[in-house]
């Protein structure tokens, strides 16, 4: 039932967007819809935990009653608002005043107030300023208030305004608050804006369906061999994070409890405010993430830039999908940076081993790292040749995943996932090639549940299965001088079966001779009538 209202409230919610966004492009109205839809969530998130405080004290509304019962209460209680809004961050980790609540600001559109533009300006002011302990300085950024395309006078955009968030409102009036709920209309809206948005998409956003492979297997390891449970993770990293599905993929996989703390690294600023809304969406407080914006291949996070050994900062799981054959301009600076100064460069082509790198760097003894790739790491010469050999050599590649080609809204080529540890428990590389278990889509392919959880399955029990997996020792490896193709090791390709000649021959005969015997036959009859033979 759950699922069924998830997927119906992000259906819907996308037929409003669909109806509403006109002239605008599906990025930009993105930035509106999605925000809008996170203003709801936490307002409605404060407005329960503010009814469990308060109890018999929270303000009763007439049923035609449409203000916030909690402007009620602060204006007939101003001198305990310090105090209440002091226990409100102690429980949700943040305060909302009731005029920027979506309940005040939903009523304001309903009404056509001329002042909905202005309150709402103010309202997003205040909780990147205010809201929470921590800054979510720039959370709205992206978001233009006073944009042409949303009309050219105040009261154009006014007006506009007022019309999408009343059928935004009257959309989702009927749907569960739950978390879960919204959290995954969230997740749906984003899919769907990802498909309309075609290459742009990489860079914000990875099907869940891959999602769940990588965050699957990262949580595999974190598991106990004898009794399989799972170990708390205490940092999980993604170091190019885009909006966050994977690391909120793991923190689903562990469980609310299971992962100490989140680290997500982005360099594009919208991309960056929408993983941090999508954080407390899914309900993680403001002390369970840590989202930074910055350019991962020049290291600019302070927390990760410390060059002494003993602060290091390390990671039970990293999981990764970075842009794909990035191109980089490596300096002689970057050349004896501690991430890749034993490795050499990753070429100014394409910046793949330079992010594989910077997380395998990060990554603690006993964690796993999981990341998408193209097949060009697998085989690419050159530098790329070199750090993949060393990576070998060092046993730092455990596994390497052949995934079917146009599963991405970004490109259509065929990509890989490495496994990767510090401490491999196995002698030998793990090579699964699943390009051919799919489903044919319109515009993107797909992998079916059964397809995810075969690779999973073959992942865990390390299976062995003709022309989809095979354990291939290093000695072999090294023979095929650290090229990783994995056609190399396991073909899909058949073998065309033998024709035995002589049979074929044979049988050829025997009809011709049939042939033969029934014609005589056949003449037999046509002269007993006294017709001629044919």
């Amino acid at each position: 039932m759950k699922e069924q209202n998830q997927q119906q409230l992000g259906k819907t919610l996308w037929s409003i967007a669909d109806k509403l966004r006109g002239a605008m492009n599906a990025e930009d109205f993105r930035d509106y819809m999605l925000s809008f839809l996170f203003l709801r969530y936490l307002s409605d998130n404060y407005e329960s935990a503010a009814k469990k405080e308060l109890g018999p004290d929270y303000p009763k509304t007439a049923a035609d009653d449409r203000r916030a019962p909690l402007s009620l209460w602060y204006a007939a209680n101003k001198e305990d608002v310090p105090e209440f809004e002091k226990q409100m961050r102690r429980k949700v980790h943040y305060v909302i005043e009731p005029g920027h609540l979506w309940s005040s600001i939903s009523e304001m559109a309903r009404l056509q107030s001329k002042d909905l533009l202005e309150t709402l300006e103010a309202g997003f002011k205040y909780i990147e300023n205010q809201s929470f302990e921590s800054t979510f300085q720039g959370l709205f950024s992206e978001i233009n208030l006073n944009s042409d395309k949303l009309g050219r006078t105040y009261t154009e955009r006014n007006t506009k305004l007022c019309t999408i968030i009343q059928k935004i409102a009257e959309g989702i009036a009927e749907f569960s608050t739950d978390i879960d709920v919204l959290g995954d209309a969230y997740e749906y809206l984003i899919g769907q804006f990802a498909a309309g948005s075609g290459k742009k998409a990489g860079e914000f956003y990875t099907p869940q369906q891959i999602s769940t492979i990588l965050s699957e297997i990262v949580v595999l390891d974190s598991q106990e061999p004898k009794t399989g449970r799972k170990k708390k993770l205490d940092k999980v990293l993604d170091f190019a994070c885009g909006s966050g599905s994977l690391l909120l993929n793991v923190r689903k996989q562990m469980g609310p409890n299971g992962i100490g703390k989140i680290y997500g690294q982005e360099k594009n600023i919208t991309t960056y405010n929408l993983a941090r809304m999508n954080m407390l969406l899914h309900g993680l407080k403001d002390t369970e993430f840590e989202i930074h914006h910055g350019d991962t291949l020049l290291n600019e996070w302070d927390i990760l830039n410390e060059m002494n050994p003993a602060r290091k900062m390390e990671f039970d799981a990293i999981v990764a999908n970075p842009p794909f054959s990035l191109r980089w301009e490596p300096t002689e600076a970057l050349g004896e940076d501690f991430r890749f100064k034993s490795y050499g460069l990753a070429p100014k082509s394409a910046a793949d081993f330079a992010f594989l790198l910077h997380g395998l760097h990060f990554l603690a003894k006993e964690g796993t790292m999981a990341i998408i790739l193209p097949h060009g790491v697998l085989f690419r010469g050159g530098v790329e040749e070199r750090i993949r050999t060393k990576l070998l050599k060092d046993d730092n590649i455990d596994t390497v995943i052949g995934l079917p080609s146009n599963l991405f809204y970004s490109t259509g080529i065929p990509v890989c996932i490495l496994v990767l540890k510090k401490c491999k428990k196995y002698e030998d590389v793990l090579f699964i090639n699943a390009a051919e278990y799919f489903e044919k889509g319109k515009r993107q392919n797909n992998l079916r549940p059964d397809d995810i959880a075969k690779i999973v399955d073959t992942y865990r029990e390390r299976k062995v299965e003709d022309r989809y997996s095979h354990r291939v020792p290093m000695e072999e490896i090294a023979r095929n001088d650290y090229n990783l193709n994995i056609s190399r090791y396991v073909s899909t390709a058949t073998t065309e079966e033998e024709i035995d000649l002589k049979a074929v021959h044979d049988r050829l005969i025997e009809i011709e001779n049939r042939a033969k015997g029934a014609a005589e036959r056949h003449n037999a009859f046509l002269k007993e009538l006294g017709l001629p033979p044919v």
